[in-house]
């Protein structure tokens, strides 16, 4: 019969005992044993998404044409459908997992459209559209961002309901139990050739600023505690469980400082943190920031390992892959290397399995923003608005106004001067002479933030106006002035800076931050120090958003929780024609040592 391995090992001991060897020679089955065994490995791909905001098509609802910038970049998640298809074509789908971190439900016209208009928590609504185009990819897990909750708990509640995959949030709290509100993470589950599965965690990280910025919506009902902290509560519970690889998916950005409960706005950016300071996590899927970050790498101070950052850029317009390589150690799977890339969404078409399942919807909300709700008697953009005092910021300021000077007639605070700020938040909305349709209105106002009334004095709106002024890259005298590179000093966007109208003054770009106002006046008269103002604010700004100094602990004399896009939608109905002669006003410009830059 065949000699099994201990019938040979058996024979060649007896064949030993009645012959010598040949001096120096070794058994084979001797070579055998003293070989090494080749490792057990195994590779697995974890791709990630963040801020879609609503985007599913590479559509713009605002000029109602295919979306394109400078870079040429492509938007939605039918792009992104593509690139995933490819990635599993090329690893095995069951060799990857595909996970989000957060600010899904907000940020387009479709997103808007299933949350007020058609809205999908009514009886018999429709199911979200980003619910049905991430099932349909096929999502495994998404984290929780801060503009989830805009629309309120139900809506949220609604969306998570029609997911296939859960919405996580370990952070997001119940604010009477203090437990989880959503799931905290979930485990998966990855098939090997060798009989040993790897278990990998999820764990879902979300924004303390919701209880700030969304306040309205969550205040005594959920809570928000600081990333680092409820992340060193449950890493190492997923590690307990059996976890063999930890990724976190977080909707905060890259940097920053702690968020135990600072304020604003170092609590927006804390996921280097969580990195460098919670132990057992390989990688980060890094969200909320906006930019680009194909990888970065982040030592852990306390193991002395690295773990792997990345953030996909916004919209759909990148697709992170972690590349995990394990090996079988000591009866365990070992992350034995982290790599991370970005793929670019304008590489591919759109998959038409995605735009094709929810074409009716795409169809319903172009034709909802094509209405026509009134008419300009001139073009109006802002398209110089960073810089210059535009007819159209004016606009937002007069509506703003108006509103607020209505809701507190006949009160204690009526006969207060009424101020208003705002900001150019898209540098391509336009209102067209002629018509006016509901997506040029919006364009105005891409995001859902409702209208407040808050009492300022006149030296804190001094403050408030130096802070804002941040914005301006220091330029001195004579020097050229370049508008590419004039605006956004140390990063600060475009939504952080705040023009306000019913006052004048000049900016001295020649002057250091801090003392750049100059010439602030009200009335033609130099502004008192102590004399009331109300101002008109979005709620983001009123809650700490931008850490603008006073305003989000002054008085709150008026709330409203109408989007402030609806309500420039509504005042255009109502005025029916809008001519900028009857409220624009040069009310501040830029200088260099009292000479106007334009």
């Amino acid at each position: 019969m065949p000699l099994n391995r201990r019938t040979f090992l058996e024979s060649s001991v007896a064949v030993g005992a009645g012959a010598a060897l040949t001096a120096g020679a070794v058994a084979p089955a001797e070579a055998q044993e003293r070989r090494p065994k080749p490792a057990k490995r195994y590779s697995f791909t974890v791709m990630g998404t963040t801020d879609l905001h609503g985007n599913v098509f590479n559509w713009d609802y605002f000029t109602d044409k295919e979306f394109d910038d400078k870079a040429h970049n492509d938007v939605g998640l039918a792009k992104i459908s593509t690139l995933v298809d490819q990635v599993r074509a090329a690893k095995g789908r069951c060799n990857t997992l595909l996970i989000d971190a957060g600010d899904t439900i907000q940020g387009t016209q479709l997103s808007y459209y299933y949350a007020k208009v058609d809205p999908i928590t009514k009886t018999g609504g429709p199911v979200h559209p980003m619910a049905q185009a991430m099932n349909a990819i096929g999502y495994d897990a998404a984290a929780l961002g801060n503009h989830e909750f805009n629309y309120g708990i139900p809506v949220l509640r609604k969306f998570e309901e029609q997911c296939d995959f859960p919405l996580l949030g370990a952070n997001a709290l119940d604010a009477k139990t203090l437990r989880p509100a959503f799931p905290p993470y979930s485990m998966h589950r990855m098939r090997t050739p060798h009989g040993r599965d790897v278990k990998v965690a999820i764990l879902g990280l979300t924004n303390p600023g919701i209880a700030i910025w969304d306040k309205a919506n969550v205040s005594g009902k959920m809570v928000f505690p600081g990333l680092e902290e409820q992340a060193a509560k449950w890493v190492p519970k997923l590690r307990s469980m059996g976890a063999d690889v930890v990724v976190v998916s977080a909707h905060s950005g890259s940097s920053g400082t702690s968020s135990y409960g600072d304020q604003l706005p170092h609590i927006e950016n804390a996921a280097g943190l969580v990195a460098e300071q919670v132990p057992g996590i390989d990688a980060i899927l890094v969200g909320h920031a906006h930019t680009e970050i194909p990888e970065y790498r982040v030592k852990n101070k306390e193991t002395g390992k690295d773990v792997v950052l990345s953030e996909p850029l916004k919209w759909g317009q990148r697709l992170t892959l972690f590349d995990f390589d394990l090996v079988w150690e000591k009866g365990r799977w070992v992350v034995e290397k982290v790599g991370a890339q970005v793929l670019n969404s304008n590489t591919v078409a759109e998959d038409p399995e995605i735009t094709g399942l929810l074409a009716d919807e795409h169809t319903k909300v172009v034709a909802y923003v094509n209405q026509v709700i009134g008419t300009s008697t001139a073009a109006m953009t802002t398209a110089d608005a960073p810089w210059k005092d535009e007819p159209i910021i004016d606009l937002i300021n007069v509506v703003q106004s108006e509103t607020v000077k209505a809701a507190l007639a006949g009160g204690a605070y009526a006969d207060l001067p009424v101020l208003s700020q705002a900001s150019c938040f898209s540098r391509t909305a336009r209102i067209p002479a002629g018509r006016i349709t509901i997506k040029d209105a919006a364009g105005l106002y891409p995001f859902e933030n409702t209208m407040e009334a808050r009492l300022m004095t006149g030296a804190q709106l001094k403050e408030y106006l130096e802070y804002s002024a941040r914005y301006y890259v220091l330029t001195p005298a004579g020097a050229p002035v370049d508008t590419g590179k004039l605006t956004n000093a140390d990063g600060i966007p475009d939504y952080n800076y705040d023009a306000v109208s019913g006052l004048t003054y000049e900016i001295d770009i020649a002057r250091p931050a801090g003392s750049r106002i100059v010439g602030l006046a009200f009335g033609g008269a130099p502004i008192d120090p102590a004399a009331k103002f109300v101002l008109a604010v979005n709620n983001y700004r009123a809650s700490g958003g931008g850490a603008f100094p006073h305003v989000a602990n002054a008085p709150q004399l008026w709330s409203n929780s109408d989007e402030i896009r609806n309500t420039i939608i509504q005042w255009v109905r109502a005025k029916g024609t809008v001519d900028p002669a009857l409220f624009a006003s040069v009310d501040w410009r830029l200088t260099r040592d009292g000479v106007p830059v334009f």
